[in-house]
């Protein structure tokens, strides 16, 4: 135990080092190489603007419009993302019959899709989310399939034998199971990509707030300094997210795996 933690505090220690010597680099550029405000606000004026939104309070609402707009995306591919994957990889004719549809759509940039997200819904909430929802979905409706058509068949032939017949239980107790690590790591990439494009969306005018939106209305004032406070806090927010998300499916729900990791 004393040797985990050791190692721990070392590992942890490398990862700030890290982080210090690049923001030395960063700053050193800045002031020394580049010299400008405009192309390479340094590490200090990030500190001094990162204040300035904190007290007059920019950061909280904006930040919370964001996770608003992700948090309705996410729900609506969760809903019905998962099912339709299942259904695809448990049933033939449904695969037969859903897959020319999604194989015509899934290549089309969720950001084409902006153009409709206003006309259908404004400059609203549900707009923004309409646009993180179409980046999501396909992720998770191909890795849920590709789970569930992957369910090897003695699995499915042993629950029978024990009593298991309806397909909702063999759902239920043998497929969701064994294809979960799939639909975790399809969740995860969805993740990813449903938060750019949220960013995109909230720059190109589906939404007049949140923290895209704040990049590209510091941009236009020339206030780089601030897009990068946003930048940063996007990759801080998402960090946070992908990390809670880990955490959750590993203890939770793939914690019978975690005996194979030394």
């Amino acid at each position: 135990m004393k040797i985990n933690f050791t190692k721990t505090i070392e590992e942890k220690g490398v990862e700030a080092l890290s982080l210090i010597f690049a923001i030395a680099i960063w700053q050193f550029a800045a002031d020394r190489i580049v010299q400008n405000k405009l192309l390479l606000p340094s590490f200090y004026d990030v500190l001094i603007s990162f204040s300035v939104i904190v007290k007059n309070g920019l950061i909280y609402t904006d930040t919370l419009t964001s996770l608003l707009h992700f948090s309705i995306g996410i729900a609506a591919a969760f809903i019905l993302g998962i099912p339709l994957g299942i259904a695809m990889g448990w049933f033939k004719a449904v695969n037969r019959a859903v897959d020319p549809i999604i194989e015509i759509l899934r290549p089309i940039p969720p950001l084409a899709w902006i153009p409709f997200a206003i006309v259908w819904f404004g400059l609203t909430h549900q707009a923004a989310g309409f646009v993180v929802f179409v980046g999501m979905i396909f992720p998770i409706i191909i890795n849920t399939y590709t789970g569930f058509k992957n369910v090897p068949r003695v699995y499915v032939e042993a629950a029978k034998v024990l009593g298991c017949t309806r397909n909702i239980d063999l759902i239920r107790f043998v497929a969701i199971p064994s294809a979960m690590p799939s639909i975790a790591a399809g969740i995860r990439i969805a993740m990813g990509v449903g938060w750019m494009c949220l960013v995109a969306a909230e720059m190109f005018g589906v939404s007049n707030r949140g923290l895209g939106y704040q990049i590209w209305h510091n941009y236009y004032l020339h206030r780089m300094d601030f897009v990068l406070v946003y930048m940063l806090l996007l990759g801080f927010i998402g960090l946070l997210i992908d990390r809670f998300f880990r955490y959750y499916v590993d203890e939770k729900l793939l914690r019978w795996k975690t005996g194979t990791v030394v």
